[in-house]
């Protein structure tokens, strides 16, 4: 789907290019376009498990925090 914008009667460039701007950033290209530049490679087995057992110990701190105010 092409995004375009023509010029109303009485309308000046610079709102014009303002509402072409605003198109563009309501359709999500741009972002669509930087995701699709960047390669993201998928962790390993391993340091998916060692990140989720931080979390479990991070989630646990908190909890205590939670109850024992004085920690």
């Amino acid at each position: 789907m092409a995004i375009y914008a023509k010029k109303r009667p009485e309308e000046s460039n610079d709102r014009l290019q303002q509402r072409f701007k605003q198109q563009v950033q309501k359709s999500g290209i741009i972002q669509k376009l930087r995701k699709r530049n960047i390669h993201v490679r998928t962790p390993s087995k391993r340091l998916v498990r060692i990140r989720a057992l931080k979390r479990e110990g991070f989630r646990a701190q908190n909890k205590k925090k939670k109850f024992y105010s004085n920690m």
